[in-house]
């Protein structure tokens, strides 16, 4: 399942997955005339403590694709009425920016107001409101309009608009550009998907998004031509890929890339700790939420950006741990993979009207399985726990639910949440019987905001005054993020004059609250720095990470306090300062990765990564420096800790102990095979070469195979570049001309298909007959164990759909077809033809057929090349399913979690 919303800028389940056909291109009447639609409150489940209410709903919004809500707790919504094949056909005069207003607060909007309605808005899928800064994320720009008369309507006349960054691929496509939010240290926060981009931030920085995706969407508004970057630098010196994450000023000066490798992360949250937090949707059933570890990769794309994960996936490997390259080096620690779906908007509860129960709580969207989900992050070792469950959904399991009663329920897709100054949770509902496929399938565009808040809960919203110390702490107090980035900057501007006020709240009981006072010491003088310097030897591991944070972010030396915080108790301090290494010389980081490295337990993924990451540019050097000061000259005495630094450091410099360690006899097995793997992530010619000539020596059979699959493999990724086609053949691992390639071609569908979704519908369906009718889609997916994972997951996902939709997804698959499951023909030069899933570009290709028939391709067997329309999944007549068999299908997949 994929993103976004529709359907719901959801992308899809499949290529097997799909909608109704299209409309044709007439503009229809708006508003619809058709009743605008919601989910009743009654169908939710939360918290025996909390009440789900309406706030607002249909006409007053429609197709909500993100929210923000300013300090008056007036919600900012944007629209997507327009979405994909909508666009000209709905409203002419372009997508929206509405503001709703509970004015009487009562807990229910009375007023909507249109903010803007302009052509150039089509299904922004980012709004965040400063003041009367109101930030929209529309491809390819980050665009800024400051109201400047403050009357809620945009004026040209009057007011201001502002293109602060451009460059970003993907207008009308989910995988692109993404909100902006502010961070606990005064800068803003953005990310984009894998559509990737090519952009210069305000400083004259240019930075160099690195994909090979370019699909999805029609090709004019891919604005930059990122599949040409072939793994190119960003003007920082570091190869960067598509999705990423941003950290800047709010001017746009000083931007960073801090984290990369994504799908589509929809959405990021920074807490007042500093820690990020997103989600990320997936290919195979692998959508994650995930504590993002700084500049790391979330393991989508190779760390060039070439290959997707398709192409590096091990022999039985679990496709979870493949689809983020977790046993990979260079990637960070996915968190929580918990199968298909579709997240959307996330954010961060910290205070405010739910209690104390509630502080620490990172709350995702997740629109195909109508729920918002619910984590406590503590910390563990260099990263978080993640443990599900579910905030608030209207998901039932109880084989009571009616099928009408079902899919009302499942309409509830959740396009974000926030938290208002009101200190409530609010929900942005993008109402919709499907998920995926690139449709919108509610003709009535309903939209709805939920509040979440204790019963009998009564709203006030305190008033914002940034002109007095005291109204700017108060707002530093808010539940609201970006109403606590105005108290930050305007605290931040009052200096030493601040740093009374502000030094009480370090001693909160709320560690959040405490740590928003840490972030602003650096600014409040002497007094300020040296609090903050007296917090580095705080009881409370929390502070000395948020105290050491601040000092990083503001620019302050770091040095002598990274040599000290390298030796503390907390693997998370030690993460963070290992990271900070990155910014620095070998000569100066070196004796401070030292210290980390020393308390590696070997295990931590995010632990090893910060080392890795902090040693960005100067790998060899501290490799030596390691080695050499662990006293691991010998290589056949490295423990479990230096082999695996070794293996993410990946330099050239260690092959010649690698080497040793893979001949040597007398270590296990499995040291030895990871030295082979260790080369095998070594991207320098030298680390091929090392293999070959293993392989000529080597006699033991599991060792030499070893070496075999790893050149293989690596020969089509990473080594490509080493241009290997005639060692592979001399060496008689991979020899082209003599490949012999299975044709293998999908029939096309019948032109009229004789099944109706409408009649479908009114049949009743037999699941027990259902599990085994379905069994005949196990040549593209797998059920219960059985088949190929050629096309999407089927498990689970029916749970998520209306009853329509599930029957649309079975009868026409070409009419909607996901991400990453698009189909290429191959003519090949023998006149046949091979239809196929191309997981990996280059020479040879790389095609997953029917089946699951993976082929190595060379392009000299290949006479053309060509995207293909249509689904490589059969369709229900093709599969020779009667109307009787959908429907019992249907009830199967309806109670398949």
């Amino acid at each position: 399942m994929k993103h976004f919303i529709p359907f719901l800028l959801l992308t899809g389940l499949s290529a097997g997955i799909a909608f109704s056909a299209p409309p044709k291109k007439s503009v229809m009447a708006w508003p619809p005339s058709s009743k605008s639609n919601h989910v009743s409150v009654d169908k939710f489940t939360v918290d025996p403590t909390l009440k789900v209410t309406m706030w607002a709903k249909s006409p007053m919004l429609y197709n909500p694709t993100n929210m923000d809500i300013d300090p008056y707790g007036r919600i900012w919504i944007t629209e997507g009425v327009n979405y994909r094949e909508k666009l000209g056909i709905r409203r002419n005069a372009g997508d929206r920016i509405v503001v709703l207003i509970d004015s009487d607060n009562d807990g229910i909007a009375d007023q909507s107001k249109v903010f803007l309605q302009d052509p150039y808005l089509e299904s922004p899928l980012g709004i965040s409101v400063f003041d009367n800064q109101i930030v929209i994320s529309q491809p390819p720009d980050i665009v800024v309009y400051t109201d400047i008369n403050r009357d809620l309507k945009f004026d040209p006349k009057v007011d201001k608009k502002e293109v602060l960054l451009t460059g970003f691929n993907g207008r009308q496509h989910d995988h692109s550009l993404h909100s902006v939010t502010s961070g606990p240290d005064g800068k803003w926060y953005f990310n984009s998907g894998n559509c990737g981009a090519i952009f210069t931030d305000n400083s004259g920085k240019t930075f160099r998004m690195n994909t090979n995706y370019r699909g999805g969407a029609s090709e004019k508004y891919f604005y930059t031509p990122t599949h040409e970057l072939k793994g190119a630098k960003s003007d920082d010196g570091y190869v960067w890929t598509s999705g990423f994450s941003v950290r800047m000023n709010p001017n746009g000066t000083q931007a960073e890339i801090i984290g990369h490798g994504y799908r589509n992360s929809y959405e990021q949250v920074v807490n007042s700790l500093g820690d990020m937090y997103q989600s990320d949707n997936d290919d195979y059933s692998s959508c994650r939420n995930s504590y993002v570890l700084e500049f790391g990769s979330a393991g989508y794309y190779s760390l060039d950006g070439q290959h997707k994960w398709q192409a590096d996936k091990r022999p039985g490997q679990a496709i979870p741990r493949a689809h983020w390259r977790q046993d990979d080096p260079g990637t960070f620690d996915a968190g929580d993979v918990y199968g298909s779906g579709g997240p959307t908007g996330v954010t961060f509860y910290e205070n405010g009207s739910l209690g104390d129960k509630w502080i620490g709580t990172y709350l995702s969207g997740e629109a195909s399985r109508n729920t918002v989900f619910g984590y406590k992050p503590k910390p563990q070792g260099a990263t978080y726990s993640m443990n599900r469950f579910n905030f608030v959904s209207t998901r039932s399991t109880s084989p009571s639910v009616s099928d009408e009663d079902r899919d009302e329920r499942v309409h509830f897709r959740p396009s974000d949440v926030a938290i208002g100054p009101d200190g409530a949770v609010y929900v942005a509902d993008w109402y919709d019987p499907g998920s995926g496929g690139h449709a919108t399938r509610d003709e009535s565009s309903s939209g709805a905001i939920y509040r979440i808040a204790p019963k009998n809960f009564a709203p006030s919203i305190p008033e914002l005054n940034l002109d007095s110390i005291d109204g700017q702490i108060k707002a530093l107090l808010s539940p609201t993020p970006n109403v606590r980035h105005l108290g930050f900057l305007a605290l931040q501007k009052q200096g030493a004059k601040a740093y009374k006020k502000v030094s009480v709240l370090l001693n909160h009981k709320n560690p959040y609250i405490a740590a928003r006072g840490i972030w602003l010491l650096p600014y409040l003088g002497n007094q300020g720095l040296k609090e903050v310097h007296k917090l580095l030897d705080s009881k409370k591991s929390v502070y000395r990470l948020v105290a050491y944070r601040s000092l990083r972010r503001s620019e302050q030396k770091l040095f002598p306090y990274a040599e000290k915080m390298a030796k503390d108790s907390s693997a998370g301090v030690r993460r963070d300062v290992a990271l900070s290494m990155r910014a620095f010389s070998a000569e100066q980081a070196n004796p401070v990765l030292l210290e980390v490295a020393k308390r590696y337990d070997g295990q931590d993924k995010n632990y090893v990564e910060s080392i890795g990451l902090g040693a960005g540019g100067k790998e060899s050097a501290l490799w030596i420096y390691l080695r050499d000061n662990l006293g691991f000259q010998n290589s056949t005495k490295w423990d479990e800790a230096f082999a695996r630094i070794t293996w993410r450091l990946g330099t050239k410099e260690a092959l010649t102990d690698l080497t040793s360690r893979v001949q040597n006899q007398k270590l296990a097995m499995e040291e030895r095979l990871f030295a082979i793997e260790s080369i095998a992530f070594i991207n320098h010619p030298l680390a091929p070469d090392a293999l070959f000539t293993l392989g000529k020596s080597e006699k033991d059979t599991r060792i030499k195979n070893a070496i075999t699959q790893w050149i293989l493999k690596r020969s089509i990724t990473a080594w490509n570049q080493y241009d290997l086609n005639k060692r592979l053949k001399s060496s008689g691992i991979y020899d082209p001309d003599n490949i012999q390639l299975v044709p293998m071609s999908t029939p096309e569908p019948p032109q009229k298909s004789s099944l109706k979704v409408e009649n479908i519908a009114k049949l009743r369906g037999d699941p027990v007959k259902g599990k085994t009718s379905i069994m005949r889609c196990t040549m593209c997916h797998e059920v219960n164990g059985i088949g190929a994972n050629y096309g999407p997951r089927l498990e689970g996902w029916a749970a998520k759909q209306s009853t329509t939709a599930i029957i649309h997804a079975i009868v026409n698959p070409s009419q909607g077809i996901a991400h990453g499951f698009q189909g290429t023909e191959y003519i090949l030069k023998d006149g046949t033809t091979l239809h196929g899933i191309t997981e990996s570009r280059g020479d040879p290709a790389i095609v997953l057929s029917q089946g699951g028939l993976t082929q190595m391709v060379p392009q000299s067997k290949v006479k053309s090349s060509k995207r293909m329309k249509r689904s490589l999944m059969l369709s229900a007549e093709q599969l020779a399913l009667s109307a009787q068999d959908v429907a019992d299908i249907v009830a199967f997949m309806k109670g398949w979690e």
